[in-house]
């Protein structure tokens, strides 16, 4: 498997760089490199080929400021053959009209510049209204409530790590 680059805010919301660093674990024999993307360039974002994005989603349903502040980079990059995930934080109870959609305006942003999405998960056992990151019954990568359901997060993770082991080329 070619090297990962996981990009997400080393300062931002604390759960974030959690549920960063216990992929990092699950992906015990794969070269994974973790990139503040507070601080990430072009370059560096398009010098991998398998892609994580760690992104929660702020406020009624918006990207953090740092994603946000990267997107027009993002906009002027093809990213053809890259292959993306993508894990996202929100709170299905607190906002349930916009829960995650920070991953649905990531993913689609990063699909127009030609990046294939993978590691696609289920709705069930979630409780929200709407949704940005939901196509069909599918999630648009791993969805995250500490809020709501921590107990679950582990067990999540490691499904979904063994998920983009196999969908990572």
């Amino acid at each position: 498997m070619k090297k990962i680059g996981l990009f997400y805010s080393f300062n931002g919301k604390k759960n974030t760089s959690i549920i960063a660093e216990q992929i990092i674990d699950h992906f015990k024999d794969t070269e994974i490199e973790p990139v503040n993307v507070e601080e990430v360039t072009s370059e560096q974002f398009l010098s991998y080929d398998n892609i994580i994005c760690g992104v929660p989603t702020w406020f009624d349903g918006e990207l953090p400021n740092y994603w946000d502040e990267f997107v027009p980079g993002l906009e002027d990059m093809d990213l053809d053959r890259k292959v993306v995930a993508i894990f996202g934080l929100g709170d299905q109870k607190g906002y349930p009209e916009n829960f995650l959609d920070g991953v649905g305006i990531l993913g689609e942003i990063l699909e127009k510049q030609g990046a294939r999405l993978v590691g696609f998960t289920s709705t069930e056992g979630y409780t929200f209204e709407k949704s940005r990151a939901v196509r069909g019954d599918q999630f648009l990568g791993l969805a995250i409530d500490f809020e709501n359901q921590d107990s679950l997060n582990e067990e999540r993770i490691t499904k979904w790590v063994e998920q983009l082991k196999a969908e990572f080329q």
